[in-house]
């Protein structure tokens, strides 16, 4: 097969890149710095791996991106929409107004513009209130110089009726060119979680929109006539459209490339990934070769919210980390990033660094000269990144029994091979693009997480409306019809709620769609 396709993941220091083929072989891969403007990062990288491979630009099929646009736009406070919040769900609702819990300073970032309008249904379906029009019509008026709206209904993951007719009636008093997100479409139980992940969704539809702007010109540049995706946060693809009207989903999506990436080049299926970067370090869990999703809220730049997200720890532990001897010997969270080739002492530079330690140990060759460092300040701050690294291994694990890792990533000479509570230690080959290929390997999803009501259907009724709305959004994302399969099914039943309620998440994959 040919089937050629590119793989880049736009990291804090680095931009990875591989070139691989339909048969999964890896042909070219590079790591360049990451730029500030990111676009030219990736035509560095784009430009090195063709060289390499020998492919030419129009032998390309597929271009996958994982950045960090969204990332650092929320973590920064910049190039965010003013945003309309509508919640519908008065008066049931009206004790906490929305973004009540959020920084001051990211709530001033998108207008902390928000209404608590009548409506809203319960838990089971029943109306909670009447959805009254005029009230939005009159309300969407007052937002009219907005640059989106995210709308949120009570209960809407089991009716979004209200949603539906809302986003209805902003087209219609504003036109089609604002953006809307609705909450049912990104979050999952939980008003004021899925609340918050919706608004910070229109917040960043412009970021989005600029990002994907950008890689198709970056493409058009070079005469790349591809099929364009967007890595996203459960180690899966999606459309450059689809991204744009869901960009919250590319948030984690480098983390999530990692785990992906590192359970096939390694072959383990169930473990620990450890992945190394020139600023963080990342550990997650790989679950039958996907990561594994978060249970509880995730706080994104200090928010909870409660969509689709994997489980990771980041530390403060990379290569280009920052080693300080003033209280003891310790590494980051301070880190010089993409400066690394200027700053760290084995480049010429004045900053040590723990890659300066690897190079003063002799373990890697790399820069101009060797730092003369004291060893027992080597052996002390290496010692300090392994228990750093265990800790957070042994955190990750759901059991005491030993499991495999992996350890990928550019910095990842940084871990040493014996873990404690590891059964095994593998650092597979290609493993500082590891990320770059889970993209390129990436599969396409789509999930669905509801409460139903077993009073109105039954239990195996239930499960083919999740399993057929998961298969529905996966194909929306860009799966092939003919490839997808349901791959996790979880049932929670809520003995909590009357009416014999039942919690269903289902995901369904499948390959890119030609």
């Amino acid at each position: 097969m040919t089937d050629y396709r590119i793989g880049i993941d736009v990291g804090g220091t680095n931009t990875d890149a591989v070139v691989m083929d339909g048969d999964d072989n890896l042909l070219a891969k590079t790591k360049t710095p990451t730029t500030e403007d990111i676009t030219s990062g990736i035509l560095s990288a784009l430009d090195v791996v063709l060289g390499d491979s020998g492919v030419s630009e129009d032998e390309l099929d597929y271009v996958m991106l994982g950045t960090t646009h969204a990332t650092n736009a929320i973590a920064e406070r910049r190039g965010l929409n003013e945003v309309g919040v509508i919640r519908i769900g008065a008066p049931a609702t009206q004790s906490i107004r929305p973004l009540l819990e959020w920084p001051d300073d990211l709530a001033e970032a998108i207008g902390d513009n928000v209404a608590i309008l009548d409506g809203g249904h319960e838990f089971d379906g029943r109306l909670l209130n009447d959805l009254d029009e005029e009230q939005v019509r009159a309300q969407i008026r007052e937002f009219a110089d907005v640059d989106a709206f995210a709308v949120t209904s009570v209960f809407s993951p089991v009716r979004d009726d209200h949603e539906t007719r809302v986003a209805e009636l902003v087209r219609e008093e504003v036109g089609d060119d604002v953006p809307i997100s609705v909450s049912n479409e990104i979050g999952s139980v939980g008003l004021l979680e899925r609340e918050n992940a919706t608004t910070l969704n229109a917040a960043l539809t412009s970021v989005a929109s600029e990002a994907a702007n950008a890689f198709v010109e970056a493409m058009d540049e070079r005469g790349i006539d591809a099929n364009l995706y967007f890595g996203q946060n459960d180690g899966t693809l999606m459309s450059v459209d689809y991204a744009i009207r869901y960009p919250i989903f590319t948030v984690a999506s480098g983390p999530s490339n990692s785990v992906r990436g590192a359970a096939y080049l390694s072959a383990v299926e169930n473990g620990i990934i450890v992945d190394v970067g020139g600023t963080t370090t990342d550990v997650g869990a790989v679950t039958e070769g996907f990561p594994r999703e978060s249970s509880v809220a995730v706080e994104i730049g200090e928010v909870k919210t409660n969509f689709r997200m994997p489980d990771i720890i980041a530390i403060g532990i990379g290569g280009g980390s920052i080693v300080s001897t003033d209280d003891g010997v310790t590494v980051g969270p301070q880190s010089v990033g993409y400066k690394l080739t200027e700053e760290a002492r084995c480049f010429g530079g004045e900053t040590l660094t723990a890659t300066d330690l690897e190079v003063a140990a002799g373990t890697i060759d790399i820069g101009s000269e060797t730092p003369a460092v004291d060893g027992e300040i080597v052996e002390a701050a290496r010692e300090y990144v392994r228990e750093r690294v265990e800790r957070e291994v042994d955190r990750m694990k759901t059991s005491a029994e030993p499991v495999p890792v992996v350890i990928v990533g550019g910095g990842s000479i940084l871990v040493p091979d014996d873990i404690a509570g590891a059964s095994e230690v593998h650092k597979p080959d290609h493993y500082e693009v590891a990320n770059a290929v889970g993209v390129a390997i990436a599969q396409v999803s789509g999930e669905v997480d509801r409460i139903y009501s077993l009073d109105e259907m039954d239990r195996e009724e239930a499960i083919q409306h999740a399993k057929d709305e998961a298969t529905d959004n996966a194909l929306a994302a860009g799966a092939d019809p003919d490839s997808v399969d349901i791959v996790d099914v979880e049932e929670v039943p809520l003995s909590y709620l009357p009416g014999n309620a039942v919690r269903i998440k289902v995901k369904a994959a499948g390959a890119l769609d030609h």
